[in-house]
């Protein structure tokens, strides 16, 4: 995650409606309080060194942590975050940032599975999330792709991360940026677990055929201990036990 990119993504996500779905049945809510949810975090090498063990007796239960963006960054903490998040209790899962303008989306996906986002029936191993928002870089906010093209780029991704590890990626994307890049696109919504992004006191409009979210980003500005400075916050809605039950695919 560069600079750039992390400033643009703040400022694009705050007050935007994000969403996230999943495969399996679960009850939306409007808040956090609203039913039971377990507490995660989202975590780069902007972190710097991460105490996992006093993440975890803080209670959080689960992280998504950044490995790849486009065909040839992987994060310099990557490595030491999985495994360490891992030996903490932590069920943790990786996340490739999407660059849909500099190769397709199967070249993309073939070097997250070979580059940490690799699947594991453990326990402790979620399906790697596909990071697929605006552009923080030239070339426009839909990376200069026609609606078409988006959606084509996003499911060659989904198409050849299911083929490398037998499982339906996550996809984090912001309700705003989905609706207007994919052009309100639903294909991916009765399979993929869907990521909300939307800093709020609630998930708010979810992306066009999405019902349901599964994980929710609801703030950038967190604190944790083990953590130094602010971290992305998030839910996934539901019980510890059943995130376990999305870990193994069962």
């Amino acid at each position: 995650m560069t600079r750039t990119r992390f400033s643009l993504r703040r400022l694009f996500a705050a007050g935007l409606t994000v969403a996230a779905t999943a495969a399996t049945a679960l009850v939306a809510t409007a808040g956090p309080a609203a039913a039971a949810t377990t507490a995660g975090v989202d975590v780069s090498h902007y972190q710097g060194s991460i105490n996992w063990t006093s993440a975890r007796n803080a209670g959080i239960e689960f992280a998504f942590i950044k490995a790849t963006e486009g065909t040839s960054y992987k994060d310099p903490n990557f490595n030491t975050n999985y495994v360490n998040a891992y030996n903490a209790g932590v069920i943790r899962g990786a996340y490739h940032f999407a660059r849909p303008n500099i190769s397709s989306g199967a070249t993309q996906a073939n070097y997250l599975a070979s580059n940490g986002g690799a699947w594991s029936a453990d326990s402790r191993t979620l399906p790697a999330a596909l990071d697929v928002e605006a552009n923080p870089y030239s070339g426009g906010t839909c990376y200069g792709l026609t609606t078409t093209g988006m959606r084509n780029w996003i499911q060659d991704f989904l198409n050849t991360y299911r083929s490398r590890t037998g499982r339906y990626a996550v996809i984090y994307t912001t309700t705003s940026w989905w609706n207007q890049c994919t052009g309100s696109w639903t294909g991916p919504w009765a399979n993929h677990p869907l990521w909300v992004a939307r800093w709020s006191s609630s998930v708010g409009t979810l992306p066009a055929g999405a019902s349901v979210w599964s994980f929710w980003q609801y703030t950038s500005t967190g604190s944790v201990s083990g953590i130094s400075g602010n971290v992305d916050r998030n839910y996934w809605n539901g019980t510890r036990a059943r995130l376990v039950a999305l870990a193994n695919n069962t």
